[in-house]
């Protein structure tokens, strides 16, 4: 099974949770609370990843990685954006410079 396929049926797992009970789920619960607390909530899991990383703890690093995936998906499941966009932009990319794609990106938005 693809690793990809795990976000996936995660992803479907959010969708599926957003009309539950938010005294009972934790995907309901902060999906009421909106974008701004998601929004939050990934960049604490962001900041955690980081301290992990600091400190070289890989199994912290991992745990904290995977939280962040998580709240990542609340995010994108809160702007009705699918994963799959995401791997999209992301294989669009592929073979592209960083640089490059960067210079891009600035060019269309002053364009």
């Amino acid at each position: 099974m693809a690793n990809s396929e795990v976000l996936d049926r995660l992803y479907q797992v959010v969708l599926d949770r957003r009309k539950a009970d938010p005294d009972k789920s934790y995907i309901a619960k902060r999906l009421q609370q909106g974008t701004a607390k998601i929004a939050q909530k990934v960049g604490e899991e962001a900041v955690e990843t980081v301290i992990a990383a600091m400190r070289k703890d890989k199994k912290e690093i991992i745990g904290e990685s995977a939280d962040l995936l998580f709240h990542w998906l609340l995010l994108l499941a809160d702007a009705g954006i699918h994963p799959k966009d995401v791997m999209d932009e992301l294989e669009r990319r592929e073979g592209m410079s960083g640089l490059d794609e960067k210079a891009n990106r600035k060019l269309k938005m002053e364009g």
